[in-house]
């Protein structure tokens, strides 16, 4: 009997382990998504690339689908493994964690609205930027 709670406990954290790997790789994954979406509005705003309104809406919509799911994949059991680059004040400090991406959800939004030329964009696409390096600078391990 004794084997089967020990086989059942080890078969239970394994699983366990397997879920905080695939939310650290799910949030991993989003993050990129966001990064590869700021590739061409980042551009824009250097003079690299010509305004495209298309590519900054896309750009904002990815922004507010992120910022929706990111709060909900960090689990107690996630914060470390995976290669995480997650900070531990995303656990002592989750409710600013959380209103960190309400902001940044609500300010893609109101940008998404607001853009609607390249004078527009300048504007207030930067404002959203911060969003990212504010959460980052908070809640984000520095690597290398």
């Amino acid at each position: 009997m004794k084997r089967f709670v020990l086989a059942g406990l080890a078969i239970a954290l394994g699983a366990t382990a397997v879920l905080a790997q695939d939310v650290i790789a799910q949030r991993r994954d989003i993050m990129k998504g966001v990064g590869g979406a700021t590739r061409d509005p980042g551009a824009m705003l250097k003079g690299e690339q010509p305004f495209d309104l298309a590519k900054v809406q896309r750009t904002l919509a990815v922004y507010q689908d992120a910022a929706k799911k990111m709060p909900g994949l960090y689990p107690a059991d996630s914060k470390t493994g995976g290669d995480t680059s997650a900070a531990p004040k995303i656990w002592e400090d989750s409710a600013g964690f959380k209103a960190a991406f309400d902001k940044f959800a609500a300010d893609s939004a109101a940008a998404a609205a607001a853009i609607k030329d390249e004078a527009s964009f300048k504007a207030n696409f930067p404002n959203v930027l911060k969003d990212c390096g504010s959460c980052h600078e908070s809640y984000r391990l520095k690597k290398g």
